[in-house]
């Protein structure tokens, strides 16, 4: 299996969160440090924060993720 690098999961943390049917997780930016993703931006409500989170916790085993998005 190819071992990914921290920008392929970037672009494939990114497009996921682009094809999201709920259009505000279309709003959050990725960044990856090394085994790191790092999710920022705003939303809504808690549910959307943690709906991202999982989303690319599932998408990127191995990987750990940071949720920086900040709840308004």
């Amino acid at each position: 299996m190819p071992v990914l690098t921290a920008k392929d999961v970037q672009v494939k943390a990114q497009q996921a969160l682009a094809e999201s049917p709920v259009y505000a997780l279309r709003e959050i930016v990725v960044e990856c440090d090394g085994d790191t993703v790092v999710l920022s931006g705003e939303l809504s409500s808690f549910y959307h924060k943690q709906m991202a989170q999982e989303l690319i916790r599932q998408l990127v085993e191995g990987v750990e993720v940071v949720n920086n998005i900040h709840v308004a």
